[in-house]
C-alpha cells in the first residue's frame, strides 16, 4: 500500500488533505480501533525500515503540522517504539545531510520544519511573520510558567510582587501559553501551561529538557522584579513633583494677576479722584454771573 493511502487512512479518509504539490482526495474511510494504546488500521504493516522511514517523512510532510508518535506508528502499522526508532534514524539522516529540512520533537510528537540558518534566505521570497517583541517582564513572567507549570496568575503575581495580567495576556495572543485547566479552589481560577509554539521557539523538546533554575537565578528574578518596582516607583515620584510644580506655577499666575488687577484698579481710583478734585477747583474759580 502506498504512502498516499497511509496518509489518507490517518485522516480517517474524510475530507480533502491539502498538500505542498497538490491534493490527497480520500475515496472511502477505513476502519479503524483503539487496541492496547495501538490504532490497528486495515492495511498490512510495513516491515522494511527504509519505507518506514519513507512513510514517516511523507506523512511529517503532508501534514505540516505535529504529528503524535501513535498516528505515525499507525501510518506504518507497527508498534509504537518501531516507529520511534525509524523516527530517530530518519532524525540522524537529515542531521547529516545537508539538508535545508529538520524534524523536531515536541514532547511525543514530531514536526518536520526548516533550519533556522535558513531564515535570512527564506524570507528573501516569504514574508517575513511579525517580529514578536518579548520585554523582559514578559520573558520574567514567561520563565515563572514554564518553570511552575500549571500555574494560576495568582501564584505568578505572588512570585513577582506585581500585577500581571499584561504580560500573561501577552504571552496568550504570542500561542506561547495556554489555559490549560482551572483550579479546583474557589473562584476556579486558571491554571497557565506552555504550549508546543514555546518549545519549538526555544528549541527543546520537553519542559523537562529546560535547564535547572537554581538559588542563583531565582534571586536574579526577585532583583529583577524589585528593580522594576523602583522604576515605577521613581515614575510615580518625577509624576507627582511635575503635578506639584504645575500648581504652584499656576498658583503664581493667579497671584499675580490678582495683584496686577488691584494695582490697575488702585490707579484707576486714583485717576478718578483726581479728575474730581480737578472738576471741583474749576467749578470754585468760576466768577459769579
Amino acid at each position: 500500500m502506498s504512502s498516499k493511502d497511509r496518509i489518507e487512512a490517518l485522516e480517517a479518509g474524510a475530507g480533502v488533505v491539502e498538500t505542498r504539490t497538490g491534493k490527497l482526495a480520500g475515496s472511502e474511510k477505513r476502519e479503524a480501533k483503539e487496541q492496547e494504546g495501538q490504532m490497528e488500521l486495515a492495511f498490512p504493516p510495513t516491515e522494511d525500515e527504509k519505507e518506514q522511514e519513507a512513510v514517516i517523512e511523507a506523512v511529517l510532510f503532508t501534514m505540516g503540522r505535529s504529528v503524535e508518535l501513535r498516528q505515525l506508528a499507525a501510518a506504518i502499522g507497527q508498534p509504537e517504539e518501531v516507529a520511534r526508532k525509524a523516527v530517530e534514524r530518519l532524525i540522524k539522516r537529515y542531521r547529516s545531510a545537508r539538508s535545508g529540512m529538520e524534524i523536531t520533537q515536541l514532547e511525543d510528537s514530531y514536526q518536520m520544519c526548516t533550519k533556522a540558518a535558513y531564515y535570512e534566505n527564506l524570507i528573501r521570497v516569504a514574508s517575513a511573520p511579525k517580529k514578536q517583541v518579548l520585554t523582559e517582564v514578559v520573558l520574567e513572567t514567561l520563565s515563572i510558567i514554564a518553570y511552575k507549570q500549571p500555574v494560576t496568575k495568582m501564584e505568578i503575581e505572588k512570585i513577582r510582587g506585581v500585577k500581571s495580567d499584561h504580560a500573561v495576556n501577552r504571552l496568550v495572543e504570542y500561542n506561547l501559553v495556554y489555559e490549560v485547566g482551572r483550579l479546583d479552589a474557589p473562584g476556579r481560577p486558571a491554571l497557565f501551561a506552555t504550549t508546543e509554539e514555546f518549545l519549538r521557539r526555544f528549541g527543546v523538546g520537553s519542559v523537562q529538557d529546560l535547564p535547572d533554575l537554581g538559588p542563583e537565578q531565582e534571586a536574579e528574578i526577585k532583583a529583577e522584579v524589585e528593580e522594576e518596582l523602583q522604576l515605577k516607583l521613581e515614575e510615580l515620584t518625577v509624576e507627582a513633583a511635575s503635578g506639584e510644580a504645575a500648581e504652584t506655577a499656576e498658583e503664581t499666575a493667579e497671584t499675580d494677576e490678582t495683584a496686577m488687577e488691584a494695582e490697575t484698579a488702585m490707579e484707576a481710583g486714583t485717576a478718578m479722584e483726581a479728575a474730581a478734585t480737578a472738576e471741583e477747583t474749576a467749578v470754585a474759580r468760576e466768577p459769579e454771573a
